[in-house]
């Protein structure tokens, strides 16, 4: 695809607290997300501004990010202080199925993604910042990301990935066979193969037009859609090229700079050979940082680390 199509907001939705990290559509067109307050939020009617209702499902007494709806209506909440959670939509529960590996806290867990054998897979973003110094990470350019894999019975998570560059979003294939997983520093999707031939082993999948954040797949048989949190800065690239004092001495003064998001934003979809479905962008944007994506109803629905609410675009039509 070679030239992006307009990403057309429609109307915006306020959640009563900042930074809707992460939405996920369920069956019934509502949305889930989580917001720095430690809340688990579900947004009903979203097509109507006036009739939108926000519904608190649980309180995590951390930061949730990544969400993932699990079969049974649960869901698994991968939170930046406590961990990989598991909450219940209908109790409010909140459990705890992993906050370290090896004795080493798990500092910053960022999205998850539930297997049909029971397994979860999730992302550490960082093994050196936190979620309030995530700026550093992408500067100093560490290199500490990790995919995981907690075991259907639980107990102590298997690294299967790690040296990633700020992983983030992980979503799998159709088939089962593979997992994607963002590499935010990157711009790029690796595939990490389960199954078949070169079975536990990564390879670059995709390039994108910007610095990918969460994905979600939309149904089976549907595409993967990738938020874009910012679109490439060649002079990051160029400082990760630089020496590591160089490199830490940048990321300590970025953590102490409040981050500015540019005014454009975007949206991509892919699908399982790699192929973009959809690319979707819109300059001089209101509506800052989208670090989530997903299609609800008729709607895409945008979720961002900043803003205090979810912004509703048009949905493109399917390809």
């Amino acid at each position: 695809m070679d030239r992006p199509a307009e990403l057309v907001p429609l109307h915006y939705v306020s959640l009563g607290a900042r930074g809707p990290e992460d939405v996920v559509a369920d069956p019934y067109g509502r949305v889930l997300t989580g917001v720095a307050d430690g809340r688990v939020l579900r947004v009903h009617h979203l097509d109507d501004p006036c009739t939108a209702r926000v519904e608190v499902l649980a309180r995590t007494g951390g930061r949730p990010l990544g969400l993932e709806l699990l079969p049974d209506g649960d869901l698994l909440v991968c939170d930046a202080i406590r961990g990989l959670l598991r909450v219940g939509t209908d109790d409010g529960s909140v459990r705890v199925l992993a906050d370290s590996v090896a004795g080493e806290r798990l500092r910053f867990c960022s999205n998850a993604v539930a297997l049909p054998d029971g397994a979860v897979c999730f992302t550490v973003t960082s093994r050196r910042y936190g979620l309030d110094r995530w700026a550093g990470d992408i500067v100093e350019h560490t290199r500490t990301g990790r995919l995981l894999r907690l075991p259907p019975e639980g107990g102590e998570p298997e690294v299967l990935l790690e040296g990633l560059q700020f992983a983030n979003g992980v979503a799998a294939s159709a088939d089962g066979s593979f997992l994607l997983v963002a590499e935010t520093a990157a711009c790029r999707l690796l595939r990490y193969r389960l199954t078949g031939p070169g079975a536990g082993h990564a390879e670059p999948f995709a390039d994108l037009p910007g610095m990918p954040d969460n994905l979600w797949r939309e149904g089976p048989a549907g595409p993967v859609w990738v938020a874009l949190a910012a679109p490439r800065l060649p002079a990051l690239g160029l400082l990760h090229r630089a020496p590591p004092a160089v490199r830490r001495g940048a990321a300590r003064a970025a953590v102490r700079v409040p981050y500015r998001p540019g005014a454009t934003i975007g949206v991509v979809a892919v699908d399982d050979e790699g192929r973009t479905v959809h690319r979707l962008i819109r300059r001089r944007s209101g509506f800052r940082m989208v670090t989530s994506v997903c299609a609800a109803g008729e709607h895409l629905v945008l979720g961002s680390l900043r803003e205090p609410g979810v912004a509703v675009c048009t949905r493109p039509a399917a390809r």
